[in-house]
């Protein structure tokens, strides 16, 4: 292992510069507690792209640029290069053509949080550091358990009792030492400073760590390199053979403390500086309405953030009260150009996102992640988000386990198998599974000319209800279905080829035996006040694409089918 030779340490109060080293804490000029690491740009702009093209796609990629050079190979489970994945379906319903998801649920312990764990427990473990402790909700404390566990540094996690069982024990199997707090996480942020001061062990400074804020930027790099490759197959390439990398328009991330996009904006801006991207993208920091001492701050135009003393959240991953000099930070570089936005969502909200990313893009995600989509969903509704810019954002862990809060009662059914049935098992089984579905449920016809329509609304309705759907790709094949199926519900499209919506609405209503059967309009048509006085009475609803969510429609479908 070796320490990044070119890395210095710069005070961000006074300016003073030192080398770095990773027990160096506070500013030898000032005695100020906020530092920032910086590397000789100009050089590394020309000669990096060139020594990328033979690297693995992982955290290491971008080494020249972190404080460590070279990490020890026996310490390494994988880190970083986590896959940017294009959210079809929730771009579909949000009207973004380029949605992406930052998959950092792919690392080795299923959050972004392994990063910051590879890069600090690897600079401590070089200058022979062999014991740690520090405070946290999680995932934390889960990442640094098992890179600590490899380095052979023993670890004390101090964690709040929100923190969920199955986590604390997560912790502990590592064989870290584990002390649950009965208190809020700033005060578990006490408890383990007070531990740490009396008997002189290495404290985790969290967003004021050089390695914690180094190990986040890793997630910017990847995501220029990604959306370069996906978005600017033909472009011009950077000075070694490089593909041009392109910063996104949004960086979209739930935040607690804020090291995660302080560290990517951080990245973003390094890239800009080195001429590696055009722009620095907005950042969307999102916070639950129960603990949003950043968001408040915000909206009321303050430069610095008034702690929330008693967090009301169950997502405790985010409960931390007192941001401290993280939001200004953050506030500050926004103002100055990179623009963004602070929004705060509710637990429900948050709740209800787990569901739809889960049953429209099979990601099963951590309550952190869904608060993301939840306030990524209130930027675009709110029009700071515009449908032609890209977007990215950060799923920055898995649900495991998934808590009992996200599905609440009710999620599954049982069947019972009884013995009797032993001599004709087979049909014994289906006949015990054909009770599951023995009552007639609605029929429901989905009308519309593009089948990736047709798939996104039904799998909105297959992923909350059990409806018999039927679908047609034509006016003239919905007016043949809906004269022999009879469906209970029909959603349509307005425009179509032959045919167009406005006309089967006028067919079907011409004919007893389909006049009554209820209609709702799902278009991307912006309609004029002829064409909806045209609708107006024929209809029971008119909902734009990319402007409705699941729950919208399916609120629709079951206020008709009650």
């Amino acid at each position: 292992m070796m320490l990044n030779e070119h890395c210095q340490i710069e005070c961000l109060d006074c300016g003073f510069r030192t080398p770095y080293h990773p027990l160096v804490t506070t500013c030898s000029h000032c005695g100020g507690t906020w530092l920032k690491a910086v590397y000789d740009y100009a050089h590394l702009s020309h000669a990096l792209p060139s020594r990328l093209k033979e690297r693995p796609f992982d955290l290491w990629r971008y080494r020249e640029l972190l404080p460590v050079m070279q990490p020890a190979p026996e310490l390494r489970l994988s880190e970083g290069g986590t896959p940017l994945i294009r959210a079809l379906n929730l771009g579909m319903m949000l009207g973004l053509a380029n949605l992406f998801m930052k998959d950092e649920r792919q690392g080795p312990t299923s959050s972004f949080k392994d990063r910051q764990a590879a890069l600090s427990i690897s600079a401590l473990k070089t200058v022979g550091v062999r014991e740690v402790v520090l405070a946290s909700t999680g995932n934390v404390a889960i990442a640094y358990s098992a890179y600590a566990a490899r380095a052979g540094i023993k670890l004390w996690a101090f964690l709040t009792s929100l923190v969920p069982a199955a986590k604390m024990r997560e912790v502990a199997l590592y064989g870290t030492q584990v002390i649950k707090v009965t208190g809020s996480y700033d005060q578990a942020k006490q408890v383990a400073a007070e531990f740490a001061r009396q008997r002189g062990i290495y404290l985790d400074a969290g967003a004021r760590s050089i390695a914690n804020i180094e190990s986040m930027k890793t997630i910017a790099y990847e995501i220029a390199e990604q959306l370069g490759e996906v978005l600017n197959e033909s472009a011009e390439t950077m000075e070694g053979g490089q593909p041009r990398w392109q910063a996104p328009d949004w960086y979209i991330q739930a935040v607690s403390g804020g090291m995660g996009p302080l560290g990517v904006l951080k990245g973003f801006r390094e890239m800009y500086e080195m001429g590696w991207i055009d722009k620095i993208p907005k950042i969307g920091v999102i916070q639950v309405e129960g603990c949003a001492p950043m968001v408040n701050a915000w909206k009321q135009g303050r430069d610095t953030a008034i702690p929330v003393q008693s967090p009301r959240t169950n997502i405790a991953t985010l409960a931390t009260g007192d941001p401290g000099r993280t939001y200004t930070l953050l506030r500050n570089w926004m103002l100055e150009g990179s623009g963004g936005a602070f929004e705060s969502v509710s637990d429900e909200e948050a709740y209800r996102a787990i569901h739809f990313l889960a049953k429209m893009e099979g990601m099963s995600v951590e309550p952190a992640a869904a608060v993301a989509c939840a306030g990524l969903i209130k930027l675009v509704r709110s029009g700071q988000i515009k449908p032609h810019e890209v977007v990215v954002m950060n799923i920055s862990g898995h649900t495991l386990p998934v808590e009992r809060a996200i599905l609440g009662e009710g999620w599954s059914r049982n069947v019972v198998v009884s013995e009797a049935i032993h001599a004709g098992a087979e049909e014994g089984l289906l006949a015990a599974l054909s009770k599951i579905t023995i009552d007639r449920f609605p029929r429901i016809a989905i009308v519309d000319d593009h089948p990736e329509a047709r798939r996104l609304i039904r799998r909105i309705l297959q992923s909350q209800g059990e409806y018999t759907l039927y679908e047609a790709a034509s006016g003239r094949e919905a007016i043949e279905l809906a004269q022999r199926e009879r469906p209970d519900l029909i959603i349509l499209d307005l425009m179509m080829p032959e045919i167009d919506g406005f006309g089967v609405i006028e067919a079907l209503q011409a004919q007893p035996e389909t006049a009554e059967i209820p209609i709702i309009v799902v278009t991307a048509k912006e309609l004029t006040p002829a064409e909806k006085d045209r609708l107006r009475g024929h209809i029971q609803s008119l909902m734009q694409k990319g402007d409705f969510m699941s729950d919208d429609l399916l609120d629709e479908v079951r206020a008709l089918l009650k």
